[in-house]
């Protein structure tokens, strides 16, 4: 493995938006300690997990704040199993809230100078542990939410995460390549990932704790680190920020994964206690992109030719893909392919 050195904390210059974005041309990202109430954190982190026990994703009887999975229910983003827990989750009033909280908005705001907005599109990242090859690739965010080049991801972990439970790691400086890498069929969250022997630099990341916070645009090249401990999901918030007159992606208006399984607005809103966040972005005169599915199906042709060569990783996508529904372009083509790789063994 290699070697990982600490992020660099920008506490102290939280109030100095020139030296904020100073720092983030240099490095492309900024860290901060405690930027997000911990107090928060933890009252969201037991909602968002006691509804992955409801889901069967907990062990039972185990207090959801310890986050205990159960190793029998593994899944991952694109399995149906997957999607039909998360959208539970998705749901929930308090997690999309999160998205908005003052700390997070501000900051952005001082690091892009214009007035901000939250995608949307709120993201959670929930990791099994002992699913390694699941691990998120080494990628940049641009080929997944596109939209424009400085839209900025938060991530931060919902409870402590340690590197054993697999944080996410930064290259330090990687945006300076100023362009799209191009990316390759991969496993993991986005399917898509770079090769990076062309870059040097350093991997930076730490020991996060609940309330830590890191930002970076959507160049910044990034992975997440494996879940190598026993038995212990790993819970993130993975929110993306841009100014309200750059232009965004029609699919970062829509829930996140709804491409599954066709979850709309009104079954995210169904239970909610209040009505402020309800298709609050149609409050804005936004300038609104066609998705470009170039980067998806590169991936997914590269995973056509790696099946054929017997590549387990790329048979674990087709599988995966036709398990989804089968009545699918993809899906069919995925069967074809399939069937030839069983038919020569």
């Amino acid at each position: 493995m290699e070697e990982l050195k600490e992020l660099r904390v920008s506490n102290d210059v939280m109030n100095d938006p020139k030296e904020l974005r100073v720092r983030m041309s240099e490095a492309g990202y900024l860290f901060f300690k405690k930027l997000q109430d911990p107090d928060k954190l933890l009252a969201l982190r037991r909602e968002m997990l006691t509804t992955m026990q409801d889901g069967g994703w907990l062990i039972a009887g185990t207090d959801p704040m310890d986050g205990i999975a159960d190793i029998s229910t593994q899944c991952t983003e694109g399995d149906p199993e997957y999607t039909d827990v998360y959208h539970e989750v998705y749901k929930l009033e308090s997690f999309h809230r999160s998205g908005h909280w003052d700390e997070v908005v501000d900051m952005v705001e001082k690091i892009i100078g214009r007035e901000v907005l939250p995608h949307p599109q709120k993201i959670a990242r929930l990791w099994y542990p002992k699913y390694t090859e699941h691990t998120t690739p080494i990628h940049q965010d641009f080929v997944h939410f596109q939209g424009n080049f400085q839209t900025y991801t938060c991530w931060a972990p919902v409870g402590d995460c340690p590197i054993e439970l697999g944080g996410l790691a930064v290259l330090f400086g990687s945006h300076k390549v100023d362009r799209v890498m191009e990316h390759h069929f991969s496993l993991g969250a986005g399917g898509l990932c770079v090769n990076i022997d062309e870059l040097s630099g350093e991997w930076h990341t730490t020991d996060y704790e609940i309330g830590d916070t890191l930002i970076f645009p959507a160049l910044t090249i990034h992975k997440a680190l494996p879940n190598l401990t026993e038995d212990r999901l790993r819970v993130s918030l993975d929110n993306r920020y841009q100014a309200v007159d750059d232009p965004i992606a029609e699919h970062m208006l829509e829930p996140h994964l709804n491409i599954f399984n066709s979850l709309q607005w009104d079954d995210v809103y169904r239970n909610w206690e209040s009505d402020d966040l309800k298709y609050y972005w149609k409050n804005f005169d936004l300038t609104v992109l066609p998705r470009d599915f170039s980067y998806s199906l590169k991936g997914f042709e590269e995973a056509l030719a790696l099946a054929k060569d017997g590549d387990d990783r790329a048979v674990i996508q087709l599988n995966r893909i036709i398990k989804r529904d089968p009545t699918t372009d993809l899906a069919k083509r995925a069967s074809v392919v399939l069937q030839e790789v069983n038919s020569e063994h």
